[in-house]
């Protein structure tokens, strides 16, 4: 029994390591490889290479292919190179299953010590992110030694044997179960090796080897159509046009393995060797078969693979009538009232903001980020339709509201920023590190950001009915906000002085929390500003006067202006 976890710990270690690895990889080179997949389609050979290239270093086809997929739906690349980056991309996964099946156990210990040293010292940096992609390769290493000392003592075992044997009796059964393994570890870089490994401790034969491998590569091409099932547009005809390649090669290998089998055997290789030379045989052949050919089964995928309608963003401009552009008020209110809607985002997340202070809750702080990019598009469309009024038409009133409602969509679209990242900064520093405001800050954020809701909705209140009292409170409001930030960072600096655990820990993020919320409001109350000066409520400037050497003297007290005419 002992024997048999320790040989599912090594299997769970090897599918962490692959795992490690990819995703260390994507978070410091996916821009980059992205950049490289998506300028390598000027022909064939560079598309194959830049395909066998990523994939090589992501030790991942089903991500490359997920990459292509985004590519297709955005329709940067067609259909037919972005098949041909996959022949690559399956080349390069079977290359680096022979690269790491080598003897590098010297590496391992190194590259999870240093590995280790660079990601907590530099968890955030560039540096520290390569550190976690060398503590996966270590990891990967490792697990194969240790697959293959669990795996030792199995070949002695009568029972054990007897269980492989009725498992692996029937080539088609092999391969069923080599596919179900890789959907279920989610890597069929990992299912190779281990076949490999079982191979060359006797666990199993070698032809039962090269079974789980042709399941592993249908498992590899069912992955992929699993990552890519709700990409919209054309995105998924890349995974299904790999799913073809794979099949295709399925039918060819399991014919051909009989054949093949003694043409490994002669060359005097290990099992292993055998199993791994079999997989690059296969991928290989697959991509020579199907290099120019691959507009075909572009133009065979679009014939009976339908294209996924792109999902409905959660706020799409609903009330700019390009129709009624031809009569500038009409326009104008359409217009209002779609800023007002920016408004309803900016406040849903400014309540995520305080259930993410509240709950820590990851998957929210994704969510309201994502509301930033409503934001934006919302911003963009205003502006747009704005723009398209013709300002020689418009009178001064509405010349005014123009400005108003351009100002306002300005100072939303700035309020989601500050949003997004006080949404980030809780995210890294509040949830990533563990940390917790104490309860007095806690309260004083909650204060504030109930000011803020109240805050937003008078502003937004002001300019839909432009009411001269409801802006002199707006205004008020304002320097009670700027007031109330001033003492509460008073009263954390007190806090701080009383060495309260929590607020020294949180100290930085509190008080950016703070400014941040006042800066918001001061964007909110600016909307009275257009109203008071309107009324002539308003000093030109906040300054009494300064005198032209740079030293400021007061004037006479007959001599002070009164409030702009």
């Amino acid at each position: 029994m002992l024997t048999l976890l320790n040989l599912l710990a090594a299997v769970a270690l090897l599918v962490w390591g692959t795992h490690i690895v990819r995703t260390g990889i994507l978070r410091v080179f996916g821009s980059d490889l992205r950049r490289i997949l998506s300028k390598s389609v000027a022909n064939r050979f560079s598309s194959f290479v830049s395909g066998l290239g990523v994939t090589a270093l992501v030790q991942s086809s089903s991500a490359t292919s997920l990459i292509a997929s985004s590519f297709v739906a955005q329709g940067l690349i067609t259909l037919g190179p972005a098949l041909v980056i996959m022949l690559g991309a399956d080349v390069g996964t079977a290359l680096m299953a022979v690269v790491l099946s080598l003897d590098l156990r010297w590496i391992s210990p190194a590259c999870i010590f240093f590995g280790v040293v660079f990601f907590l010292s530099r968890k955030n940096t560039r540096a520290g992110q390569i550190g976690r992609v060398a503590i996966g390769l270590g990891l990967i290493i490792l697990a194969l030694g240790l697959v293959s000392e669990a795996s030792a003592p199995l070949t002695q075992a009568p029972g054990i044997k007897v269980v492989f044997a009725s498992l692996s009796g029937d080539t088609m059964l092999d391969i069923l179960i080599g596919a179900i393994l890789t959907v279920m570890s989610w890597s069929s870089l990992a299912v190779v090796l281990l076949s490999g490994t079982f191979a060359a401790t006797g666990v199993i034969s070698v032809g039962e080897g090269m079974a789980l491998v042709i399941g592993a590569n249908i498992g590899s091409g069912l992955l992929a159509v699993l990552v890519t099932l709700k990409t919209p547009g054309d995105g998924r005809r890349v995974a299904v046009g790999n799913l073809i390649f794979k099949t295709t090669g399925c039918v060819i290998f399991y014919f051909a393995m009989k054949p093949i089998l003694p043409l490994l055997s002669s060359y005097g290789a290990s099992p292993m060797a055998q199993v791994l030379h079999f997989h690059v045989a296969f991928n290989l052949t697959i991509a020579v078969l199907f290099f120019f050919f691959t507009d075909h089964v572009a133009r065979l995928v679009t014939r009976f693979v339908p294209s996924v309608a792109a999902p409905v963003s959660q706020v799409e401009p609903r009330h700019l009538d390009n129709g009624a552009l031809v009569t500038p008020a009409l326009a104008l209110a359409n217009a209002a009232r779609e800023t007002l809607r920016i408004g309803d985002v900016i406040e849903q997340m400014l309540d995520g903001m305080l259930k993410v202070i509240r709950t820590d809750d990851k998957q929210l702080v994704a969510e309201m980020i994502k509301l930033d990019d409503d934001i934006d598009r919302l911003y963009t469309a205003v502006k747009l339709y704005l723009t398209q009024i013709s300002r020689e038409a418009l009178d001064e009133k509405d010349g005014r509201r123009w400005a108003e409602i351009m100002q306002l969509t300005i100072n939303l679209e700035h309020v989601g920023d500050i949003l997004e990242r006080i949404l980030q900064d809780l995210r890294d520093k509040k949830i990533g590190e563990r940390l917790n405001f104490s309860e007095e800050g806690t309260r004083e954020i909650e204060e504030m950001h109930d000011k803020l809701i109240k805050n937003l909705r008078l502003g937004l209140s002001v300019f839909l009915n432009g009411d001269l009292a409801s802006a002199k409170q707006l205004l008020a409001e304002k320097e009670a906000f700027r007031d109330l930030e001033r003492r509460y960072a008073g009263t954390h600096l007190d806090r701080l002085s009383g060495q309260t655990v929590q607020s020294i820990e949180t100290s930085s993020l509190h008080l950016d929390i703070i400014s941040d919320m006042r800066r918001i409001n001061s964007f909110f109350c600016s909307t009275a500003y257009p109203i008071l000066e309107q009324a002539g409520e308003l000093r030109s400037s906040r300054l009494r006067t300064s005198a032209p050497t740079g030293a400021y003297k007061p004037l006479p007290a007959d001599q002070v202006p009164g409030p702009a005419k």
